[in-house]
């Protein structure tokens, strides 16, 4: 294989492609990247057995081959490569090594053979459907800060989604939930997406989606089967395992007979649960929302630190009620409302409250008090 690549556009990939890629790994093929130069493009494939990212980027190839080279490494060199540079990558098949060129810098890596290199087939998938990118980045950025990191629940360890029926209209919906707090978020379903089986897709496979799709506006093909979903979207293939598992109903954490209705300005509101939280101990992040008609204090106290409390003028004409949460769970809910005002629908002090965005009822969070 020899041919010249631009800098940025090899950089750009090779980020998108090595973070796939464990640090330690027991295989020493896995740590490496598939390069496949041919017909003026430049191919880069990397898996961890479990997730696959396949990114194809125009290249002058001079001369057409496969090799594969040790991920990170190839990454921080090309990272540290000058702006504007033109990379030359030549291989010697016999020495098992490959040539970097650029400019007066010269790099020898070792390569393992391409036939170790394992393909992640998608085997056949028989449902899918189209999103646009908009509409996919709300799904998963709405709803991943309530994913369980928890790995003895491995079924929370991913994003639930699964077609819904809302009022009789059918949508799209995803669901996360690590058992203090849960996020649904709904769209109207797409063409082609009615009779997909409910899948939970993976922690990791959610992130390395996020940063692919971060710039594109082309819409995202999906295509699905029990076990795999594969996303194609600009050159990019992300394939990936779905969690082998079930989860759980989460209908039953939502609750039905909340009566106490709260609307308060979301930016105020955040900014005063930061503020006081500052007090609250590291360990628990306990805070306490005092409510009354017309308004809401805030409260936390610490044996170490003291004590805090803010006022704010609020929405609300129902009887008082005292109850306390998590900090960091109210701020990562209310961080993704976009409009002015957040409601929250309370029962009691010991029951779960739904917050919601006043404006948009396609988004739903639920979040579990605690005790203060």
């Amino acid at each position: 294989m020899k041919l010249t690549i631009e800098r940025a556009t090899f950089l750009k990939a090779l980020a998108h492609v090595q973070s796939v890629v464990e640090r330690r790994n027991t295989i020493p093929i896995l740590a490496n990247v598939l390069l496949d130069g041919k017909n003026g493009s430049l191919t880069l494939s990397a898996t961890d057995m479990d997730l696959a990212i396949n990114e194809t980027v125009p290249a002058e190839t001079a001369q057409e081959g496969s090799t594969t080279a040790p991920a990170h490494t190839l990454y921080d060199i090309v990272r540290k490569l000058p702006d504007g540079a033109q990379v030359e990558i030549e291989t010697d098949a016999a020495a098992g090594q490959m040539l970097i060129r650029a400019g007066r810098s010269k790099f020898n890596l070792a390569t393992l053979p391409v036939e170790d290199f394992p393909t992640m087939s998608g085997g056949d998938m028989p449902h899918s459907f189209t999103l646009e990118a908009e509409d996919l980045r709300t799904l998963v950025d709405r709803t991943r800060f309530a994913v369980s990191t928890e790995e003895t629940r491995y079924y929370l360890n991913g994003i639930f989604l699964h077609a819904a029926d809302q009022d009789g209209t059918n949508v799209l919906r995803a669901v996360a939930t690590d058992g203090h707090r849960l996020a649904r978020v709904q769209l109207p379903m797409p063409d082609g997406g009615a009779g997909i089986p409910g899948v939970i897709v993976p922690r990791k496979a959610i992130g390395e989606l996020r940063k692919l799709i971060e710039e594109t506006t082309d819409p995202i093909e999906i295509a699905l089967s029990d076990t795999r979903i594969r996303m194609t979207f600009d050159d990019a293939v992300l394939t990936s395992k779905l969690i082998d598992g079930t989860f759980p109903d989460y209908e039953r954490v939502i609750p039905k007979d909340n009566d106490k209705i709260l609307t308060v300005d979301r930016g105020a509101f955040a900014q005063a649960v930061d503020r006081v939280s500052t007090i609250s101990s590291e360990k628990s992040r306990a805070i306490k929302l005092a409510v009354s008609p017309g308004q809401l204090t805030l409260s936390a106290t610490s044996a170490e630190n003291g004590s805090a409390s803010e006022e704010l003028e609020v929405s609300y004409d129902e009887t008082e009620i005292e109850i306390g949460f998590n900090s960091r769970y109210l701020l990562d809910i209310t961080a993704q409302i976009e409009n002015d005002n957040a409601e929250f629908v309370l029962a009691d002090a010991s029951s779960p409250t739904i917050v919601r965005d006043s404006g948009d009822e396609s988004a739903l969070y639920v979040l579990m008090p605690m005790r203060v």
